[in-house]
């Protein structure tokens, strides 16, 4: 049976199987919450406030933290009610929310992946003509090609997930809204927005993960030619710092979002959107202060401007 009206929303099952954990996932995730904020404004804050990182990589590691901090409140505070209590519902006007949220997010930060690594390609492969082609108002432009990408990318997926036949129990296998989960949720013929969904995991996953590569491909030839033992060392530092969260990322929002309704997607599902949602943007911030000197340096700074 289906049916197209809901008007008291959806029942998200999250973690409601293991009960007994439920109360150890809510302290878990409440001190995760609470390090992903300190973290991601940490890191803001810096940018921000130290002079020597008024640059484009810093400009740009100081937008994926916000997007960080937006993505996790979209998820994290229904999450922790989820599961402090046995109110598992979420309305239809607070699922077309997140939903939305969840979609033009997700897609901006696939994007603003790609536009760090052309950041550091520039930086390394043509070292002298940086400062001419990063300038401030062409990185403002690429921020907006993100952000608009997102946009476009929740604009067209919405009006066609929420005119799906759901099934009438209403209950998302999940601890969110999110389209897998929703498609999963019919009981028609899905086939034509499984395809969409599945050019646009293609789109916003695979294409900017082989337009990464192909840029570090290049930018490993060029570490080759670094003469300066220091450069090279700091340059692989930024670089593999990148590249852990890019593999973190894609890594885990390509099974969900490519093939939906697959075995493995179904079974997995939560797990792999609990990992983007809340351990990514927690690993983030801490993959690059830990290996960055300029950040670790920014941030004894501020320490040290803030004490007596």
């Amino acid at each position: 049976m289906t049916n197209k009206s809901f008007p008291m929303g959806f029942i998200l099952l999250g973690f409601s199987e293991w009960p007994h954990l439920e109360m150890i996932l809510f302290c878990i995730v409440i001190i995760l919450y609470t390090m992903i904020i300190l973290s991601n404004s940490i890191i803001i804050l810096v940018s921000c406030v130290d002079p020597h990182l008024y640059t484009p990589m810093y400009f740009f590691l100081s937008n994926l933290s916000f997007l960080d901090l937006c993505f996790t409140t979209t998820t994290v505070p229904h999450m922790l009610s989820n599961l402090w209590g046995p109110g598992k519902i979420i309305t239809h006007t607070g699922c077309v929310i997140q939903l939305c949220m969840l979609l033009c997010l997700g897609a901006t930060e696939c994007v603003m992946l790609v536009v760090m690594a052309f950041d550091r390609y520039i930086a390394i492969c043509q070292p002298l003509h940086y400062t001419i082609i990063m300038h401030h108002q062409f990185c403002w432009k690429l921020v907006l090609i993100a952000w608009l990408s997102g946009l476009i990318e929740s604009v067209t997926q919405i009006p066609v997930t929420l005119q799906l036949p759901f099934c009438t129990h209403h209950r998302l296998d999940d601890f969110l809204c999110e389209v897998p989960a929703l498609i999963r949720l019919t009981c028609g013929d899905t086939s034509a927005i499984e395809w969409q969904m599945t050019i646009s995991a293609i789109l916003f996953t695979i294409v900017p993960l082989a337009l990464i590569l192909t840029s570090y491909g290049y930018i490993a030839q060029a570490l080759g030619k670094i003469q300066s033992k220091d450069g090279r060392q700091k340059a692989i530092a930024t670089c593999s710092s990148h590249l852990t969260v890019v593999f973190m990322f894609y890594g885990t929002v390509a099974p969900v979002y490519t093939y939906p309704k697959n075995h493995f997607a179904s079974t997995y599902s939560k797990f792999f959107t609990f990992f983007y949602t809340v351990v990514t943007p927690l690993l983030n911030p801490l993959i690059y202060s830990l290996r960055n000197k300029d950040v670790k340096n920014a941030m004894l700074q501020l320490l040290r401007r803030g004490s007596p």
